[in-house]
């Protein structure tokens, strides 16, 4: 049933893409950036709070040289569906969803990286739970999204702790379902991320089991679809926005109150919960190199011992680093 959900998840998000909702765009080409990209169309999946919102706040849509339309996922998974599938060229996604589109040999590539603070990564307990520590979820009920990074940070706790996903009852669920069964008690825990971490936390009192610190290596990805970097034009589109997004995120860095403030306007979240998730999304542009593949090989090893991907994957044979002088440039 749960995998059938999952599935179920997964369409509705291609479906989004195939009815983008309105996207940005601007006039002519910026002298000497991305100037053969007048007529190209960036298709950019997005999450809540994602890369729209943030570009925005830091002013870096005002003048594009291409044109942009943006659709919204619930995570990143059904996100690297629709890559995979044509539906859109790239998009944002945590550390681990690139790992199962990976073993799922689909036809994407991780094209920029950044490390974030692990503090907005959390297992939550409700309020009055009498969990105390990681090894007391054995035998509980706890709510995560399939193949995001949450689901990393779950196994990664279960497995220093000695258990196994054996040992708990998984329920896969995306936010939104997974905050309604916390919120009516039909789960004892919730894996989850930002911003949905600092809405549990101050709109639903729960209780932070255990965070991300030392356990999760904070990555997290540009992914775009392989079709879309053969493309010359909108490869170099792709090299545009990158930088963009860059620089957005160094913005927002120095900048957590305003950012906080657009987050919540855009979004609807409270002020209090953008303005607690502004603080744990401080981002650092990396590199994509050894130690970055080393750290996902990692991971995907461990998810392969589990049993919770078919086979190997090459992490390495996912990466593409034609844009790591990006890095650099603003940082």
């Amino acid at each position: 049933m749960i995998g059938k959900v999952v599935r179920m998840v997964a369409a509705l998000g291609l479906a989004a893409v195939l009815t983008a909702c309105g996207g940005a765009s601007a006039g002519g080409p910026a002298t000497g950036e991305a100037s053969g990209t007048a007529e190209v169309t960036l298709r950019i999946g997005d999450q809540k709070a994602g890369s729209q919102v943030l570009l925005t706040a830091a002013g870096e849509l005002g003048k594009l040289p291409y044109k942009v339309t943006w659709a919204q996922f619930t995570s990143g998974p059904p996100l690297l569906e629709a890559v995979n599938a044509g539906g859109v060229d790239l998009g944002g996604v945590g550390n681990t969803p690139p790992i199962f589109a990976a073993a799922a040999r689909s036809k994407i590539a991780v094209v920029a990286a950044e490390r974030q603070s692990v503090a907005g990564s959390a297992i939550v307990v409700p309020s009055g739970s009498t969990l105390t520590s990681p090894a007391a979820l054995k035998g509980r009920r706890v709510a995560v999204a399939k193949g995001s990074s949450a689901h990393y940070h779950l196994l990664a706790v279960l497995k220093k702790e000695n258990l196994t996903f054996k040992d708990i009852t998984v329920n896969y669920l995306q936010p939104a379902d997974a905050l309604a069964a916390f919120s009516a008690g039909q789960i004892d825990a919730w894996a989850i991320w930002d911003p949905y971490t600092s809405q549990a936390l101050l709109r639903n009192n729960a209780k932070v089991l255990v965070n991300g610190k030392d356990y999760v290596n904070g990555y997290a990805f540009q992914v775009a679809g392989q079709a879309a970097l053969a493309d010359t034009a909108k490869a170099e589109a792709i090299r545009d926005y990158l930088s963009r997004l860059q620089r957005a995120k160094l913005w927002a860095n120095t900048h957590q109150a305003e950012w906080a403030r657009v987050w919540a306007k855009e979004t609807g979240l409270p002020i209090e919960v953008t303005t607690a998730a502004a603080a744990n999304r401080t981002t650092t542009p990396v590199p994509i190199d050894e130690a970055l593949i080393a750290s996902e090989q990692e991971m995907a090893d461990a998810f392969t011992a589990e049993g919770l991907i078919p086979g190997k994957v090459a992490f390495a044979d996912f990466a593409d680093r034609r844009f790591n002088d990006i890095v650099t440039k603003d940082a």
